[in-house]
C-alpha cells in the first residue's frame, strides 16, 4: 500500500494526478484505480478523481488496484548477464539504462522480460507484474540485483531486505570531498514539496540511513571524491538524495545535481558493487561483486 500525505505543492490537486504521481503511472490509470475502489483519502474510499485535496490529507493507493493490459512476457532482445544461478535465485549484473521491470512509460523492453526469455519459470513466481523482483535499481545506475525463482525465496528475500539484513553496497562519485573520512547520513526521505516527482529530505518522510566512505579524492578534472556507500534502508533515490543533501551530489545525476556538468558522463556515477544475503534454502552468507562497468572505470582512469 502506497500512503503519502499530500504536501503543501500539491494542495487544491485532482485526486487523479496526485494517484498518478505516486503510483507512477498515467492518468487514465489512475483514474481506473479510482474507479477500482484502490484509492482512499483520510481512510475513506473515494470513486471521484476530480475531488480536490487539502494539504496534509493522507492518500492511499492500493497497487494491486492498478490495471494491467497483462503479466510481462518474454523478450530475446533484452540481454541479460547472469553472475550466479541458483535454484532458488538468480544474481544479475543490470547495465546503466536499462529499466528493471515494466511500468509507466516502459511497458516492454525491460530488464523482466529478458529473465522471463531465459527463465520462463519465473512468470508464476512473486507479483505478476515483477515476477521474482525483490529490489531495484534505478535506470540509470548498474550493479547487481538478485531475483528469486521460486515462492520460497520470494518469501525469504523479501524478509532479508525488508529487515536490513541483506548488504548493499555501492560505487559513488560525487562533487567536492566530504570533511570526514567516514560519515553517516540518518535522514527521512518523503516527496519534496516543491516538486512532487523528485525526493528530498522530508521531516515526516520514511526513515533512510546511508553509511559512507571516502576511497580516492581527486582535483582533476574537477573537486571530486569517489566513496562507498552502505544502505541501512532502501528508500527511493536514497543515496542520491542523502549525497545531495549534505551537499555532494552525484556526478552526472541530472535529477539532484544542482544542474552541475555532467564532466562527459552519460548517467550518475552510482553502481551496485556488492550485494549479500543468506541462501533462502541453506541459510549460508551469500556475497557476490561486480567491477565497474567500461564507462565509469575509464573515467576514473583518467581523473588518476
Amino acid at each position: 500500500m502506497i500512503r503519502e500525505r499530500v504536501p503543501a505543492a500539491l494542495a487544491g490537486e485532482r485526486v487523479d494526478r496526485v494517484v498518478a504521481l505516486l503510483a507512477d503511472v498515467s492518468r487514465s490509470t489512475a483514474v481506473a484505480v479510482i474507479d477500482a475502489g484502490g484509492v482512499r483519502v483520510d481512510g475513506a474510499v473515494t470513486r471521484s478523481g476530480k475531488s480536490r485535496l487539502a494539504e496534509g490529507a493522507l492518500v492511499e493507493v492500493d497497487p494491486v488496484a492498478v490495471p494491467m493490459d497483462g503479466p510481462p512476457g518474454p523478450d530475446p532482445d533484452v540481454d541479460v548477464t547472469v553472475v550466479h544461478l541458483d535454484p532458488a535465485f538468480i544474481v544479475v549484473d543490470k547495465p546503466a539504462g536499462l529499466v528493471v521491470h515494466p511500468g509507466a512509460g516502459h511497458p516492454s523492453g525491460t530488464l523482466v522480460n529478458g529473465l522471463l526469455h531465459r527463465f520462463p519459470e519465473l512468470a508464476g513466481v512473486g507479483e505478476a507484474s515483477r515476477p521474482g523482483v525483490i529490489h531495484r535499481l534505478d535506470a540509470g545506475s548498474s550493479g547487481l540485483l538478485v531475483v528469486a525463482r521460486t515462492a520460497g525465496a520470494v518469501a525469504s528475500l523479501t524478509k532479508q531486505f525488508a529487515d536490513h539484513t541483506a548488504g548493499r553496497l555501492y560505487d559513488a562519485v560525487v562533487w567536492g570531498h566530504p570533511e570526514a573520512p567516514h560519515g553517516i547520513v540518518d535522514a527521512p526521505i518523503g516527496r519534496d514539496p516543491a516538486d512532487p516527482l523528485k525526493m528530498a529530505v522530508v521531516v515526516d518522510g520514511k526513515p533512510a540511513r546511508t553509511e559512507y566512505q571516502v576511497v580516492e579524492r581527486y582535483d582533476v578534472p574537477a573537486t571530486l571524491a569517489r566513496l562507498t556507500c552502505r544502505l541501512a534502508t532502501g528508500r527511493t533515490h536514497q543515496i542520491r538524495v542523502h549525497l545531495a543533501a549534505v551537499g555532494h551530489p552525484l556526478l552526472g545525476d541530472p535529477t539532484y545535481g544542482d544542474r552541475r556538468t555532467t564532466l562527459g558522463l552519460t548517467r550518475p556515477f552510482l553502481h551496485a558493487a556488492e550485494l549479500s544475503f543468506d541462501h533462502p534454502v541453506t541459510g549460508e552468507r551469500l556475497t557476490f561483486s561486480s567491477p565497474l562497468p567500461p564507462d565509469l572505470a575509464e573515467f576514473l582512469a583518467a581523473a588518476r
